[in-house]
């Protein structure tokens, strides 16, 4: 099955070099080019893509207000957001988090990491690197929001033990197969508990758990180890 892609980046250029990259692979195609926020959440609407791959800071609607409009709307629930960002630990990655985006990327990364990462998250992967995440968690997801719908203590308790235990394991960034072997469980049976804890929750994907994880109080950060900085 062919990965069809979205570019949403004010730079014509960037996009360009994007499309040839995207294109000259098997699996994946770009379907419609984006200058904005407000052109990214037209053509998503009009092409369905499986993966927007969207610049944070755009002119007008930026990546952070097209990625929530975006994940707002229940017919695009198929359409998974991975944000691109030159500032890893910026409060608008975590806003685009917060508001849906499957993860995010530094626009420095290699060709490889790049497509690897729009595959990961075309497949309803999270897609956050453990040592951003960490800043990002530390700085402002961690702290709960009174404003913020994903700050559910409450909706966090009504989840079983299992659940509440593999939601944990998820936000520590270990894979299913990493969770089953943990837990002696099947893969299959993980994959149930993470999706009964999404819907639960009312989350739309593994990104939206691990910030609920960390906002509700479930996960507690991590501090960096002497002589690191995230």
């Amino acid at each position: 099955m062919t990965i069809r892609v979205l570019l949403a980046d004010d730079q014509a250029l960037l996009r360009a070099t994007f499309r040839i990259l995207i294109d000259s692979t098997d699996d994946l195609t770009v379907v419609a080019e984006a200058a904005d926020g407000s052109e990214a959440v037209e053509l998503t609407e009009t092409h369905r893509p499986d993966v927007v791959l969207m610049d944070i800071r755009m002119p007008d609607t930026d990546g952070v207000a097209a990625t929530a409009a975006i994940c707002a709307r229940p017919e695009l629930l198929d359409t998974h957001i991975l944000v691109l960002t030159t500032f890893e630990n910026d409060e608008n990655v975590a806003r685009a988090l917060r508001a849906g985006a499957s993860g995010f990327l530094g626009k420095g990364v290699s060709p490889d990491v790049l497509l690897s990462g729009i595959r990961t998250v075309a497949a309803g992967e999270a897609l956050l690197s453990p040592t951003a995440t960490r800043a990002l968690i530390t700085r402002f997801l961690a702290a709960p929001d009174t404003d913020d719908p994903l700050a559910l203590p409450s909706a966090v308790k009504a989840l079983t033990d299992r659940e509440r235990e593999v939601m944990t394991l998820a936000a520590h960034g270990r894979s299913n197969a990493q969770i089953a072997e943990h837990l002696v469980l099947s893969p299959l049976t993980v994959r149930s508990h993470i999706q009964r804890a999404m819907t639960k929750l009312d989350v739309r994907d593994r990104a939206q758990l691990v910030v609920v994880a960390y906002q509700s109080g479930l996960v507690k950060p991590r501090p960096p180890a002497a002589g690191n900085h995230p």
